[in-house]
């Protein structure tokens, strides 16, 4: 299953258009007024535009991609490696965690190469954590839940898990817990405890068509026939 963010901190537009505005203004005083001293500050305000276009870029390209996962965009990890690189100059610890989880996220879900992805998700685990950014935690534990389950490690998959799903709740995520709930059914079910895999199949369902989570609903109904 693929990553999807609710909501999303860095997609006010205006605010770019606030920053984008500034930087012409220090443009102007160093034309017009020899104030050459703003050039540096213009370049950061930039830089953060820019970090912040090509995450949201990304992350567009991303979505594309899972439409039918059939068509990788080289584009993709490009624009994120760009966006830690930049968020991690500024010293924005939450944007490069943010970032990093995505990169993550691009070797596990396109590539298919959980090997490059888990020091991405650890990376961005860890500042997410720094940056008290509990919405990239839940995503990062929730991607380290997906590879410990692969490589058969079923209670640190479900530690993870439940970990995520937990954060998730006090965001008020409800398709994020929803989503988990699966991720927490086929971990039950491969550790022989069918009758908690039946009750997390069911909650996640009650919360997607409560929330109107039709993506989590069509994830739970194609899971029921393996569950």
């Amino acid at each position: 299953m693929a990553a999807t963010h609710s909501t999303h901190r860095r997609f006010a537009m205006p605010g770019d258009q606030d920053r984008i505005a500034h930087a012409l203004d220090l443009y102007e005083g160093a034309v017009f007024r020899d104030e050459n001293d703003g050039l540096a500050t213009a370049d950061t305000v930039l830089d953060a535009v820019e970090a912040d276009l090509a995450l949201a870029r990304g992350r567009v390209v991303h979505a594309r991609f899972l439409t039918d996962r059939e068509s990788p965009d080289a584009r993709e990890l490009a624009l994120f490696e760009r966006a830690a690189e930049l968020y991690g100059e500024l010293g924005d610890g939450r944007g490069e965690g943010e970032a990093r989880f995505w990169i993550g996220t691009y070797h596990q879900v396109v590539a298919g190469d959980v090997e490059t992805a888990l020091p991405f998700f650890e990376q961005a685990l860890e500042l997410a954590t720094k940056a008290g950014d509990t919405l990239t935690m839940s995503y990062a534990l929730r991607h380290l839940a997906f590879a410990a389950h692969m490589a058969g490690d079923l209670a640190a998959a479900r530690e993870r898990m439940e970990e995520s799903t937990r954060l998730r709740r006090e965001l008020g995520f409800t398709a994020g817990v929803a989503a988990n709930l699966l991720g927490l059914a086929f971990i039950a079910k491969d550790d022989g405890r069918a009758d908690d895999s039946r009750a997390a199949v069911e909650e996640a369902a009650a919360l997607a068509e409560a929330g109107g989570a039709e993506g989590v609903k069509r994830w739970i109904e194609e899971a029921r026939g393996e569950l």
